[in-house]
């Protein structure tokens, strides 16, 4: 089984395949949105992003990079380690937003409607064999 490198562009072209194929339209509740993931405090000291574009719940971008990430209608800063325990499905992205461990930048009730979406793609994320660290 082939295991991707976090945050790689082959962990998320994978990222991509699962998600469309396990959280189809309707599961996603037919919905029309993006989100920024910053990475703080990555391996080597570098700012990553990853950037996902959902559109009539269909996700038709999933993409990772260093630096400034693409416009999206939520930006969600905190630290590499704590985003790699949601992307293992360890830890909630709801509670680490609710604690403050991250920062949303984006309208809060909305987000607050899609905290079960993303919880549902973290789950998904967490199936994808993953080198983390």
């Amino acid at each position: 089984m082939t295991r991707y490198d976090y945050l790689s562009p082959e962990w998320a072209a994978e990222v991509q395949k699962k998600l469309q194929k396990d959280l189809p339209a309707d599961k996603m509740k037919f919905i029309t949105t993006s989100m920024s993931n910053i990475y703080t405090n990555c391996p080597g000291g570098k700012v990553k992003f990853l950037f996902f574009k959902c559109e009539n719940g269909v996700f038709t971008e999933v993409r990772v990079g260093e630096g400034d990430s693409p416009a999206a209608d939520f930006r969600i800063t905190g630290e590499y380690e704590l985003f790699s325990l949601i992307s293992q499905a360890k830890l909630k992205s709801q509670r680490a937003l609710m604690t403050g461990k991250l920062k949303l930048r984006g309208n809060m009730v909305k987000a607050l409607k899609l905290a079960s979406l993303a919880d549902r793609m973290n789950a998904v994320i967490a199936t994808v064999p993953t080198n983390f660290g």
